[in-house]
């Protein structure tokens, strides 16, 4: 049978079912795919907290979002074009984000009065008209792929796991990807059991044959490779980029990076990976808790590393007292806190920006510290580095705000040359500093930076006290003095607030925008892609973006003067609007969720096409 080949710019597809059925990893494999491709891509893992969901419910779906294009993209996509459910629950949970006239590849066998029940369904919506404004195709995936390993020595249960194999077989071939590195990915993962090897690859290799044969598939589709900056790419996520960046800092700095470190969601995968990165350096340590976690990387940084310490809200509320006390000791720290929905557990593997707050002001005193923000996956890697640059240049901790949505997506990331990275390298204090050439004064500052000296412990002459003590101005020593204690407190506050950080870029193409949207972290991709969107129906808009959160870039206040409106979308109630309007006299204007999911574009051009009609 010849099939028509169509040719398309860009394509969203998700992937959704029970959490136990492979729905991530099918989902990863299909971009790694797309990946070699050299499409551009963006990706949404959407999972539940639950380790193992109650199976065909709706708290129990879980699903992968990906958006190729031949083009820069800028978020994983606002609508499927493409919804592969493998039950009753993940069509429903998953129905009402699909436009009209959206592909729907659905696992038959799993239609079941019993599984019918379970979320509702009176009948099957694949008997009635429930879904005819969509492209139905149904698959018997499950038996299909018994079937196709019947000659394989595997079991029952074991052959119905492969499903999401022929699942990804048929999308590959509906979508002309490469397939070899997902065979060379099966051969590694199951290499302790060729049965499954064997099983995997040809459940996969039935999908794609089925594809291939049937006659419900009459088109199959392409997507041209993006323009993009020549060099070496990888797809890559958040989390992963972040803990390259440290591992690259660590280099860059000639220190041994410490990661002390309790397992908490979404951040666990920055431990498990800097745990493979020992032979260059990086030293991990899974504490027992959060605050042993946090104290173990400040002793490190006491000691000559550059300690890092990595969790969500919950943790951070842990970590404060100890964040405190770097900030006294003035020692580089770098805090990691990929937030998550809350209050207190909240929703674990859900996304939100509500931390901005508490990583500004969230200690006792006046403890100021730097905060900074990715604002995509691939940022990440730089972030890290900058927040290193930050902590290790002017002794203190730096809060760095990542997001779930940021830290389990994925994109493109062009390898950066390492020469080109900055220099880090860090002088220890190695004699005294004093005016008698014998004294060591541990506070007495760099007149740039206000910076004091790193002395490692056990550096012969430079023996000095430590502790959460107020300390006195050059001596260190402890001091309970009116006058002194105002002028550590002014000074701590200078230190952050001198940082020169480089000013916010304005994106206004027409250069007559009346109205700003300012952004910070995660929200980046979503108010790109809705600023194009009103663009290209001939409104004027301007974009800026913040990565640092604290101090802000000493332009921003002309900037904000400078438009009649401004803007700020944010993943929390009004956070960063509250500061500019503070600090600025601005009138902000807030766009709040709080949903557990970023923004999407669409939504944020009807917000904004309102406010440009009231300019």
């Amino acid at each position: 049978m010849t099939k028509q080949i169509r040719q398309l710019d860009r394509v969203v597809i998700r992937f959704a079912g029970d959490s136990g059925d492979g729905m991530q990893l099918t989902g990863d494999r299909f971009t790694s795919e797309t990946a070699q491709l050299g499409n551009d891509i963006s990706t949404l893992p959407n999972f539940p907290a639950e380790i193992r969901a109650p199976a065909g419910t709706l708290p129990g779906v879980s699903s992968f979002q990906v958006h190729f294009a031949d083009y820069d993209i800028l978020t994983p996509g606002d609508a499927p074009n493409v919804l592969v459910a493998m039950n009753p629950a993940a069509l429903k949970a998953n129905l009402a984000d699909l436009p009209r006239g959206a592909d729907i590849i659905v696992n038959t066998d799993e239609f079941t009065k019993r599984n019918l029940a379970k979320v509702g369904y009176q009948t099957s919506p694949l008997d009635d008209d429930s879904l005819a404004g969509y492209v139905v195709h149904p698959v018997a995936l499950t038996s299909m792929t018994i079937g196709a390993l019947a000659a394989h020595e595997v079991s029952k249960k074991d052959a119905e796991r492969s499903k999401n194999m022929f699942a990804l077989g048929l999308l590959s071939w509906m979508y002309s990807r490469p397939y070899e590195s997902t065979l060379r990915f099966l051969e590694r993962k199951f290499a302790a059991r060729p049965e499954l090897v064997a099983a995997n690859v040809a459940a996969f290799k039935a999908g794609w044959n089925f594809g291939e044969t049937t006659e419900d598939f009459a088109v199959r589709y392409e997507v041209k490779p993006a323009k993009m900056k020549p060099g070496t790419y990888r797809n890559i996520t958040g989390n992963a980029a972040l803990s390259l960046g440290l591992v690259a800092a660590g280099v860059r700095s000639g220190l041994p990076v410490f990661l002390g470190a309790y397992p908490i969601t979404p951040a666990s995968d920055i431990l498990h990976e800097l745990s493979k990165h020992k032979r260059l350096g990086v030293v991990t340590m899974q504490a027992e808790d959060e605050i042993a976690a946090v104290g173990a990387a400040l002793g490190a940084s006491y000691g000559g590393s550059l300690g890092v310490t990595t969790t969500s809200g919950p943790g951070v509320a842990l970590k404060s007292e100890t964040i405190s006390l770097a900030v006294a000791l003035e020692l580089p720290l770098v805090i990691v806190d990929v937030q998550r929905a809350g209050p207190s557990t909240g929703m674990p593997t859900k996304t939100e920006q509500a931390d901005l707050n508490m990583a500004l002001y969230g200690r006792h005193g006046e403890a100021p510290v730097a905060v900074i923000a990715p604002r995509s996956p691939s940022d990440c890697f730089f972030a890290a580095l900058e927040a290193a640059r930050i902590a290790l240049t002017y002794r203190t901790p730096v809060i760095l705000l990542s997001d779930n949505y940021v830290a389990n997506g994925s994109e493109p990331w062009l390898l950066p040359d390492v020469e080109s990275l900055p220099d880090l390298r860090v002088e220890f204090a190695t004699e005294p500093n004093g005016e008698d050439g014998t004294t060591f004064l541990p506070y007495l500052r760099d007149p740039e930076t206000l910076a004091r000296p790193w002395a490692i412990p056990g550096t012969a002459g430079l023996e000095h006290r430590i502790g959460g003590l107020e300390k006195a101005d050059k001596t260190g020593d402890i001091s309970y003095d009116p006058a002194n204690h105002d002028f550590m407190v002014r000074t701590r506050a200078a230190r952050i607030e001198t940082i020169p950080v480089p000013d916010i870029e304005v994106e206004d193409p027409d250069g007559d925008a009346r109205v700003l949207v300012l952004g910070w972290g995660s929200t980046y991709g979503p108010i790109g892609a809705a600023c194009r969107g009103v663009r290209q129906r001939g409104l004027s808009v301007a974009q800026a973006h913040l990565r640092h959160l604290a101090p802000m870039p000493a332009n921003l206040g002309e900037v904000l003067r400078s438009y009649d409106k401004v803007v700020i979308p944010e993943m929390n109630l009004g956070q960063l609007a509250h500061v500019i309007r503070a600090r600025y006299l601005v009138d902000a204007i807030s766009y709040n969720q709080v949903r557990g999911l970023p923004f999407t574009a669409a939504e944020l051009e009807t917000t904004l096409e309102e406010v440009l009609k009231n300019v």
